[in-house]
């Protein structure tokens, strides 16, 4: 097993689609440094009264936004290619172990991108804090336990998410209907969800994928922006999505022909 994960870390890390992912999450956390500067530069000019009740998203914001897009398409980029190019034959037939090879697929995938947004999550909030130094902006300012909680459920979201797009990829085997279905599952359903009479529409956009970030990471009983579900809540339907997508996924890739 340790041969078939060396090998497909060797693969992922040698397309240049890996690279472009990861570059794209480099390019966000120096975004964070930018977005740091503004709250900084905006907090300066606001007067004492003003500062009492002005509200700024944290420095890790652009990399919140912009990591569960860079998951679906890693995740997709993963395995669809080799179903394009036919090169799935030739790596069957060096792994004929369809289970162990899923696997191995899988979970190079999630670690490689779950170890590049804990990364970019810490120096994006470490470099955020250093710009805005003393300045008491409230959500620079959080306890340092509280702070590293809410990053590693983030970094770990953004793993997840990785996960349950590499398993749609498996079903669909197509990497432009993996990436459209699971941006469509990100961002158009929960605006649809929205648009449900009450109390459906906060119940339902709550469950969705891409509602469930903040409200791992957020806190205990927060709803409005954050979601309905308590942290333990979202992350077991988070796990939920992952295992019956990895399922679903693992199912197809042993039963059907490549």
């Amino acid at each position: 097993m340790a041969d078939v994960v060396a090998a497909e870390w060797f693969k992922l890390r040698s397309v240049r689609s890996t690279g472009a992912v990861l570059g794209v999450v480099a390019g966000f956390t120096a975004l964070c440094v930018l977005w740091s500067w503004y709250v900084a530069r905006y907090w300066d000019g606001l007067s004492a009264a003003r500062r009492a009740t002005a509200m700024a998203a944290p420095a890790e914001q652009p990399l919140a936004v912009s990591l569960p897009v860079c998951a679906v398409v890693l995740g997709a980029l993963a395995l669809t290619p080799e179903y394009s190019s036919g090169m799935i034959r030739t790596t069957l037939a060096a792994v004929p172990r369809r289970n162990a090879l899923f696997m191995a697929k899988a979970g190079v995938a999630g670690g490689v991108m779950g170890a590049a947004a804990l990364a970019a999550l810490a120096a994006g909030s470490a470099a955020g804090a250093a710009v805005v130094g003393d300045r008491p902006v409230a959500t620079f300012q959080g306890p340092a336990a509280e702070v590293a909680a809410h990053l590693l459920w983030l970094g770990l979201t953004t793993a997840a998410i990785t996960l349950a797009a590499f398993g749609l990829g498996a079903v669909l085997r197509s990497t432009a209907a993996t990436i459209t279905s699971g941006m469509a599952v990100l961002f158009v359903l929960p605006a649809l969800a929205r648009l449900l009479p009450s109390p459906w529409d906060e119940r339902i956009w709550s469950a969705l994928p891409g509602s469930l970030s903040n409200q791992i990471a957020g806190a205990p009983g927060s709803s409005g922006d954050h979601g309905a579900l308590p942290p333990p809540a979202a992350a077991a339907v988070l796990a939920g999505y992952v295992v019956v997508a990895l399922g679903a996924g693992a199912f197809a890739f042993a039963r059907r022909d490549a």
